[in-house]
């Protein structure tokens, strides 16, 4: 009976914490975040939180200090993941060289500067040689560098991110998908702060619901 009433009492905790935090919050699916629904792609109770992003994107270059800033801080039960759009050509082959850096554990390293090349020295790194030139800068040799871009694991996540992208029905970027549910966009947030705020509400949302899971399962006789 105890055993009973504490499980009792730890799901009440967990309803009166998300209840108030919602009431703490203006954020209303529909309006400032939209429901996708689909499955994540990790097997934990992580919540796992994906970021949509083009390099040749001003508005992803733009949001990416209020990302990293995020994630320095984000909760230690979010699974972290950038996903690079591939909605042309261009898009692709910097997608490709996306994975393949992070193939070469060159990827955090150089992702900045990726960014800061194409919009701050206007090179838009437009073919693969320029793309080799350019990571050879940062130490990347050439040679493992296109043998990466034209490996079968790259060419594998190009396609997991191209099914992303049409499963979680993203047609612009930057965006964030959480736990597959949700996702959160510029247009509807209305600025790059209330991304992240809304991001984290959403967080604590599923948190929250998947400590209730538990709670309820463990309460059944």
């Amino acid at each position: 009976m105890q055993h009973m009433l504490k499980k009792t009492l730890v799901l009440f905790s967990f309803l009166f914490l998300f209840t108030g935090m919602v009431s703490a919050e203006t954020y209303e699916e529909g309006k400032h975040f939209k429901r996708i629904d689909q499955n994540k792609t990790i097997d934990s109770d992580k919540v796992e939180v994906f970021e949509f992003f083009m390099y040749g994107c001003p508005h992803c270059y733009t949001f990416e200090p209020y990302l990293n800033e995020w994630k320095q801080n984000k909760p230690d039960n979010v699974e972290f993941a950038r996903v690079p759009a591939t909605f042309s050509p261009l898009a692709t082959l910097h997608a490709r060289a996306y994975y393949a850096l992070q193939m070469l554990d060159a990827g955090e390293k150089i992702h900045p500067k990726f960014f800061s090349e194409i919009h701050n020295n206007k090179n838009i790194l437009r073919t693969v040689d320029s793309l080799a030139e350019f990571v050879q800068k940062y130490g990347v040799e050439r040679a493992e560098f296109i043998d990466a871009m034209n490996s079968f694991a790259v060419e594998s996540n190009i396609r997991k991110a191209t099914k992303l992208i049409k499963d979680y029905d993203i047609s612009g970027v930057p965006a964030i998908t959480v736990n597959g549910k949700y996702l959160v966009s510029a247009s509807m947030s209305g600025s790059y702060d209330n991304m992240v705020k809304i991001t984290n509400y959403l967080i604590v949302k599923e948190s929250a619901q998947a400590n209730l899971n538990k709670a309820v399962s463990g309460n059944k006789p």
